[in-house]
């Protein structure tokens, strides 16, 4: 089982601890404050425990020509790269206005360091915790810089390889060990058979000491329960306030509703998981009372003789006798009384039960 540790004030994460849910609201506010606020409200209306948004230092992030670099997108929001960023890009001020309304709202607020600048602003804003998108999960000298900040990691794995994520691993570590990996593929929306869930079940045997989680970009939500389901221990998934709004991640992203029916669900697969002790339980002895079998006599079966298997057979009986089970240890028992065809067999018509009644309350 992995280590747990705080991810945020008060809320830990790994062991047996319940699955972390991040709305990952990104960019998908349009660049307008009023309808990122909606969509902080929105994500703790519908149960998720931490809003997260993109932060970038677009200088840093970009070089020149990325940003002056043509964009006829119909999901654009200007001439050049960079016009379209910076349209979606909020400023440091507003940053701030938002992780105070978060916090007035009552919902965990951080956002995805997408350079070494936007980590060191998210760094002063006293984030949580900081997000590394795939982009920079195999950038090593950022990786380091900033889990030196001491703050916890939660690290997507999207174009990396599984050589990548255990140098990730040896890079980060021994810095600071309050990490975990998600397990993600970088593609929007994403197809099923492109989701490899299977790697969340890789993670957990070659990294046993840190909780794994599961970004997902795909449409819907059985995916990402399902993934709850395989032990993830926290799950992002985009989120929108409609699908039909301009920009490449809406489609990939959820819509209020399927938000708070993705937490829905979570809750009730943690709640079924369960134990791994499999035994009769309580709110089962009403069907075993009602239709529970038990062994009964094929025929009619005197006094003093030794059962056999072809005296025995298994009914709903009246009263409750042997349960089914118990039929191979009665061969060979001698019977202290007659028993009618039919009739149930009960511990007080056989001898030489001390051991065998000893295996059934066991």
């Amino acid at each position: 089982m992995s280590r747990e540790f705080e991810l945020c004030p008060g809320r830990r994460v790994g062991g047996e601890q319940p699955c972390f849910i991040i709305a990952e609201i990104g960019q998908n506010h349009q660049g307008d404050l009023a309808i990122a606020k909606r969509m902080i409200r929105m994500a703790k209306d519908c149960g998720a425990d931490c809003a997260k948004f993109q932060k970038s230092e677009l200088e840093y992030k970009f070089n020149k020509k990325a940003l002056e670099r043509p964009y006829t997108s119909k999901h654009s929001w200007g001439k050049t790269y960079g016009e379209h960023k910076r349209h979606l890009e909020f400023s440091h001020d507003q940053y701030r206005e938002l992780k105070k309304y978060a916090e007035e709202t009552g919902i965990f607020f951080t956002a995805s360091g997408m350079d070494e600048m936007a980590v060191e602003f998210l760094h002063e804003l006293d984030v949580p915790f900081f997000k590394v998108g795939s982009g920079d999960t195999n950038n090593f000298p950022y990786l380091e810089k900033t889990a030196k900040k001491g703050r916890p990691m939660v690290i997507s794995s999207g174009m990396q390889s599984m050589n990548t994520m255990h140098q990730v691993y040896q890079i980060v570590k021994p810095i600071n060990p309050n990490f975990c990996f998600l397990q993600c593929t970088s593609a929007y929306p994403l197809q099923p058979e492109d989701v490899n869930l299977r790697v969340i079940s890789a993670y957990q045997s070659a990294f046993p000491d840190i909780p794994i989680g599961y970004s997902g970009h795909e449409t819907g939500i059985a995916i990402s329960v399902a993934a709850v389901a395989m032990g993830a221990k926290v799950v992002e998934r985009h989120v929108t306030l409609d699908k039909t709004w301009k920009g490449s991640d809406h489609q990939a992203s959820l819509e209020p509703n399927e938000l708070a029916e993705l937490v829905k669900a979570i809750r009730t697969v943690e709640k079924a998981m369960g134990s791994p002790v499999k035994q009769l339980l309580p709110c089962e002895m009403a069907c075993n009372e009602k239709l529970g079998k038990s062994v009964v006599a094929k025929v009619t079966i005197p006094e003093g003789a030794v059962l056999t298997l072809d005296m025995l057979t298994v009914k709903v009986g009246e009263p409750k006798g042997f349960p089914p089970e118990a039929i191979f240890d009665l061969v060979g028992q001698k019977v202290k009384k007659n028993i009618e065809e039919d009739e149930t067999i009960t511990e007080q018509a056989v001898e030489n039960l001390e051991n065998h009644v000893k295996k059934v309350k066991c």
